[in-house]
């Protein structure tokens, strides 16, 4: 199989050509509703970030990291932001290049690995806005490190991410029966924990390869890389058909500060 790094972004390539939630572009009237300042943006499945995690967007350069889709770049760059969209997903940027061309945004569009941003200077944003998506890659610490290089002084790093806890349920059993029932031990790796014939038919399926990472990793590591964590939230799914919603959110996002 090829790495992963290549593997997920040619799944998320195939998850756009088949609808996926996070891959449908926003109409143009929520882009009408952002030029308007009527807008919001989510780091998790449902919950709005708060407005004040952001301050005034007007002319501040932002990273939206692992964010394409056409959904959170462009409502950005309307609301006044220089955005950049860095991806690992053809698929995706072009998501963003779709609505950009559609309602006259200009953002810029950069494929890539989040764990290497070395093509931009350090200081080189005053934001970075991260939804859920590190479980799709297998080292987070890289990943702050380079947030941490690229924020210019006071910038904020947006995160939403998955709870480690969610992953010890048998997403399959789930998938049958609609029930949770407790299987695997943490780390989890869809590489690791399942048997051969679970995992051949992921790759057959084309889903992306999925990592549980700690809280340590999660935020510990943020800290570790220099960031000081002043903003907390937890969110569910908001979906009937999650039955993880009856019993906890299963997510997190942070807001950091690079001092």
């Amino acid at each position: 199989m090829k790495d992963t790094v290549e593997y997920n972004s040619n799944a998320w390539d195939a998850l756009v050509g088949r609808g996926d939630k996070w891959t449908i572009p926003v109409s143009t009237e929520e882009i009408s509703r952002a030029r308007a300042g009527k807008w919001s943006v989510v780091l998790t499945p449902s919950k709005s970030v708060p407005r004040d995690w952001f301050g005034d967007l007007q002319g501040r350069d932002i990273l939206c990291l692992a964010s394409g889709g056409g959904q959170q770049a462009p409502v950005l760059a309307a609301a006044g932001a220089n955005v950049t969209s860095f991806d690992n997903s053809v698929k995706q940027l072009e998501s963003d290049r779709l609505v950009a061309e559609r309602e006259g945004l200009k953002i810029r569009l950069e494929k890539g690995n989040s764990a290497d941003l070395s093509r931009f200077a350090n200081e080189s944003f005053d934001l970075i806005f991260h939804p859920c998506s590190n479980c799709f890659m297998p080292e987070l610490q890289p990943i702050w490190n380079e947030c941490f290089r690229v924020l210019r002084p006071g910038g904020g790093l947006l995160t939403g991410f998955t709870k480690p806890e969610l992953f010890i349920f048998d997403w399959l059993e789930e998938e049958r029966t609609g029930e949770l029932e407790v299987r695997f031990s943490l780390p989890y790796t869809d590489q690791g924990s399942l048997e051969p014939d679970e995992l051949q038919m992921v790759l057959e399926r084309g889903q992306p390869l999925e990592f549980s990472h700690t809280l340590e990793e999660q935020i510990g590591g943020q800290t570790n890389a220099g960031f000081h964590i002043v903003g907390i939230f937890e969110d569910y799914w908001n979906d009937p058909n999650r039955p993880i919603d009856r019993h906890m959110p299963a997510f997190i996002a942070t807001r950091a500060l690079k001092p």
